[in-house]
């Protein structure tokens, strides 16, 4: 078993003493003494304090420009530095960043290792800080507002263009309606002037006949013309009185070969009126007749089958379809 005398551990008590030397006091020294290892002293370092006074005062520079950056803008105008205001009155409401930064500037000064803090009363801190939270909450809502209003006056530019394209649609549908309306009017004024039209017609125009059969037409075909048919026969029975159809003058009354008796009359526009077959005629050339004067009578004469009045319309010398110029002055065939 090893032994536990004294002086046993010369590295830490100085050399041993035999048993024939005299035991005298040890003083030890720096030859006798070894280094102690995984010992080390740590020397503080100059100026921390005023180093993490220096990173505290960052956090809450940081932390107003983020918070109140954008309110101080819009105050201090366009040549302003945003949040410059609030970081700068962080020392007056948060004392510990004061006195951090006052004793961070005379340690510089002075030259001072280390400087220390006084901390102030942690209600003023608390305070201080429910201010500044208040003052971010605050700028957070003016923003949330900002964007509510910029929202709304959108809506409200939408609301308003809407409301310009509905006016515009109704505007031209109230356009299309109108000329609508104008196009239905224009089109019953035409058709009642050309009633009116058709009425004196009627009352200037008259037909040859009170009552006939149209035996034939224009243009039909048969042993009976030479080629086709250039009036329009309206059978009825002998001595039937026939009408002047328009005012004008007798042309000529006379035999007119295969015609029979003819009477030819002119009206005012030069348009001749061949009345053809007569059995007898009671006007003479040059005499004046009326719508509606007994001119003659229905006969058989000429190259006839029966009693009929053949009638023919010239108005430039070559006949034309009869019916088709009765109905064109408002008569009814």
């Amino acid at each position: 078993m090893a032994s536990n005398r004294y002086g046993s551990h010369p590295a830490y008590y100085g050399p041993q003493a035999t048993d024939d030397e005299p035991r005298t006091e040890w003083n030890p020294s720096a030859d006798t003494l070894r280094p102690v290892r995984g010992r080390h002293r740590v020397t503080r370092q100059r100026g921390g304090t005023i180093a993490r006074s220096r990173a505290v005062l960052g956090v809450g520079v940081i932390a107003a420009v983020g918070a109140g950056g954008m309110a101080t803008a819009q105050e201090g105008g366009a040549g302003s530095v945003p949040g410059l205001d609030s970081v700068r009155s962080i020392p007056d409401q948060i004392p510990v960043l004061n006195s951090l930064i006052s004793s961070g500037d005379s340690g510089d000064t002075a030259g001072q290792a280390e400087q220390t803090v006084t901390a102030a009363p942690f209600s003023e801190a608390q305070d201080a800080g429910e201010a500044l939270r208040a003052r971010i909450l605050q700028q957070a809502e003016e923003q949330d507002t900002t964007a509510q209003a910029a929202e709304i006056e959108q809506a409200l530019v939408a609301a308003q263009q809407d409301a310009i394209t509905a006016a515009a649609e109704l505007a031209e549908e109230e356009r299309l309606a109108e000329e609508q309306r104008q196009r239905e009017a224009e089109e019953e004024r035409q058709r009642q002037e050309e009633e009116r039209r058709l009425a004196e017609l009627r009352a200037s125009f008259t037909l040859p006949l009170t009552s006939y059969t149209i035996s034939s037409g224009f243009g039909a075909s048969g042993t009976m013309w030479s080629s086709t048919h250039t009036g329009t026969d309206f059978a009825a029975p002998t001595g039937t009185p026939v009408k002047n159809i328009h005012t004008g003058t007798v042309k000529e009354a006379a035999w007119a070969g295969s015609y029979g008796y003819r009477i030819i009359v002119e009206l005012e526009d030069g348009t001749e009126l061949w009345y053809c077959h007569l059995s007898s005629m009671n006007v003479t050339a040059g005499q004046s007749v009326d719508t509606g004067d007994t001119i003659g009578r229905v006969g058989s004469t000429g190259n006839s089958s029966g009693p009929h009045l053949h009638l023919e319309v010239r108005p430039g010398g070559d006949p034309i379809d009869p019916l088709t110029w009765l109905r064109g002055k408002g008569l009814s065939v």
